[in-house]
Parts: C-alpha cells; structure tokens; sequence
C-alpha cells in the first residue's frame, strides 16, 4: 500500500511537472508585444481556436452608440494562424505612445498571457506597452529623480467616513524644508485614485517633467470622487466588487460641497504654500465637471484651472447648492483673478459641443481662459498629453 501511494504521487509529480513545462512551451515562451522600432507584433497561441481577433487604441477607432451618444471605440482586425497553432499580427509604423490592447478569441475577450503589464480602466482590464520617442519618453520610467507615491487616508466629516487617495511628492521631498505648491489631479467617472497615477503615468511624466526643467517641483494630490466609495474597488471596505462607470451621487455636489476637507488635509500633513497662488485643479471628463465646478464654488482658491474633456451638460441629479448661480459664482471667480483657466478637448470628442457651449457662458461673463483643441476624442491618450501641457503653466 505504501509502495502505490508513493508511485501515485510520483505520477501527480511528474504529470504536474510535464503540464507545466508544456504550458511554458506552448504558450509562455512566446515574445508578445515584440516591438522593433515603431513596429510591433501581436501573438496568440490557440490551435484549436476558429478566430483570434486584436483589439486596441494603436488601431483605426470607430463609431459606437452607448449611453453617452456616439463615441470613439477601438478598432478591432483578425491575426493569422501558423501551422504550431499561434496567431500573430503585425502594426506598422506606430507613432511613440503608450497603447492598450486586448484580444478576441472566437469572441472572448482575452488578455495576452505573454505580457503581464496590465491596467484596469473601470472594469476592463487591458495590457499595454509603449513605443518609445517624443512623449511617448514622459511616459517611462527614466534614469532622473523620482518622486514619491504614497497612498493615505483622510477623515471626511462631511461624507462619513475616512477616505483615500494617491499623494505624489516631488524627488527631494523628505529631505527637504521647501514649502511646495499643489496640483489637484481628479479622475473621470469610473475611475478612482488609482486612475491617474496608473492610467494617466502621473508619477512618470512629473518626474520627467521636473528634471527637464519644465516643470516646478510639486505635490500632486489625485482623490477619489465618488462618496460613497471610501477607496478604489478592491482597496477599500467594501472589498473586491465589479467596479461601475457611473456610480450614485458622484455628479450631485456632495463632493464639490465637501472639498475643502481634502484641501485640509493635505495642508495639515504635507509641506505646502497654503496661497491662492500656489494651488491648482484639474480634471478629466466628470473630473473636469468637477474642476469647473469646485474652482467657482470655491472662488478665491485656485489660481491655476484645467478642464481636460469636461463633462459639461445638464444633470437631473445636479440639484445641490453648489450648482446654484453660475454665472454669478463665474463673474466672483473672474473679479478675484487667476493665473490660468485652461480648457482642452479633443475634436471628435462626444463633449465637444458642450465644451463650445461652456466657452461661449465665459464669453459672456467676459472670463478669459486659454483653449487648446487636438485631435482625437474621450480617451487617455490626450489626457496624458493635457497632463504633460498643463503642468508646465504652473506656479
């Protein structure tokens, strides 16, 4: 009986052995993304597949309807199968970026096992790798400086309960006596504290930024704009859950209303210039909403404001205080002075429109701002660029 059971486990050993050499063979020696210049190649191994599509921002985007209206997409084409079983596609001439990319088999989604660099965007998660040069290179990790990130938790009266967020602080920080100006990133709807510092490569174009001499050192605080959530998915109490593109309450002035305990918080626990002129906020899509609507409610506090693709139109749940007299609250902003009102949006972007309306009300109120139009519509590629725009303009 003793002599089976070891030939058993012997036999397990050597199964499980053998399985997992095969796996590494068959698959995990693979080179997926292979990028040679600005040429890359996709692969797949699936021999008993019928179809493997790629899908990704280095290819042609297309239309879609959704809720939001119609919106760029990533365009999708087939790979082609080799005698072994592996599909590969090859992209030439890709422009320095950092893409994301997924695949399709037979109509399932799949991440490619070959390359372990992922990122979540509310709940799809892609990998990603970046063809070098130009402003691809803000995106890298280079040999400069580097700054600190550090995650924290702050007590928010307010919204009843203690909340997270990502803290970037410059290199030299710690041994430092500098009082340091503060840039006020904030994230787009379904997204987190974690979305710039991932997404966005907060910490690496900062970093990259600063030793170029572009940019001042700075703090960069990147909150967590949806109150009901104490953390991102996963990262908080509620634990590991899908996370949602739009969650409740995020776009109805509770966290407008409650700002200042951020703004307190990092005064409190951080080496900062508690000026006006030493403060700045910026946003992304709802984070550009946001930004809009925190700058005015809060008038004398921001010299420095950035909408990237601001989610400007009409809410039903936009009933709290903070909405009420914009125009009156825009003409205080504007009597109190700024240093920069910076709005940014791409052409094809599904915002546009509301964007030209936005502009036209600051007209109006004979508010100047400063307006950059680029190609492109509502997606990371150009919010890193406005990132790495923006911030040479401050302080």
């Amino acid at each position: 009986m003793k002599n089976q059971m070891l030939r058993f486990f012997a036999f397990l050993l050597f199964a499980t052995s053998t399985y997992a050499q095969e796996a590494i063979f068959r698959s995990q020696n693979l080179i997926s993304p292979e990028i040679e210049g600005d040429a890359v190649t996709f692969r797949f191994f699936a021999p008993q597949a019928q179809q493997v599509e790629i899908t990704g921002d280095f290819l042609p985007s297309i239309k879609v309807e959704s809720s939001m209206g119609t919106v760029d997409a990533p365009g999708k084409v087939l790979l082609t199968k080799d005698e072994k079983g592996v599909w590969e596609f090859r992209a030439d001439k890709l422009a320095p970026e950092l893409y994301s990319y997924s695949f399709l088999v037979d109509g399932l989604p799949a991440i490619d096992p070959n390359n372990p660099f992922l990122i979540r965007d509310v709940a799809s998660v892609t990998n990603i790798f970046i063809v070098g040069g130009a402003q691809a290179d803000l995106y890298k990790v280079q040999q400069v400086p580097h700054g600190t990130v550090a995650k924290r938790w702050y007590p928010s009266v307010g919204l009843g309960m203690e909340r997270r967020l990502t803290v970037y602080t410059p290199p030299g920080y710690e041994n430092s006596t500098q009082a340091y100006p503060v840039l006020y990133l904030l994230h787009g709807a379904g997204g987190d504290e974690e979305a710039w510092i991932t997404l966005g490569r907060t910490a690496q174009i900062m970093d990259n930024l600063i030793a170029q001499g572009k940019s001042k050192p700075m703090i960069v605080v990147m909150p967590n704009g949806n109150v009901i959530q104490d953390a991102a998915p996963g990262e908080g109490s509620r634990g590991f859950y899908k996370p949602q593109f739009m969650i409740p309450q995020t776009m109805d002035g509770t966290y407008e209303a409650n700002f200042n305990e951020i703004i307190d918080f990092v005064e409190a626990n951080y080496r900062v210039n508690k000026e006006k002129s030493q403060r700045a906020i910026a946003g992304l899509s709802m984070g550009g909403f946001h930004t809009l609507h925190i700058s005015r409610f809060y008038p004398n506090t921001f010299d420095y404001v950035g909408l990237f693709s601001a989610a400007i139109m009409p809410r039903e749940d936009a009933t709290g205080r903070v909405y009420k007299d914009i125009d009156a609250t825009l003409q205080q902003q504007r009597d109190n002075g700024y240093q920069l009102y910076w709005i940014a949006i791409g052409k094809t972007d599904f915002l546009y429109d509301a964007n030209q309306e936005f502009i036209k009300k600051l007209d109006t109120v004979e508010m100047p701002y400063t307006y950059v139009e680029t190609e492109g519509g509502h997606i990371w590629r150009n919010w890193r660029i406005y990132l790495s725009q923006f911030v040479p303009q401050l302080f």
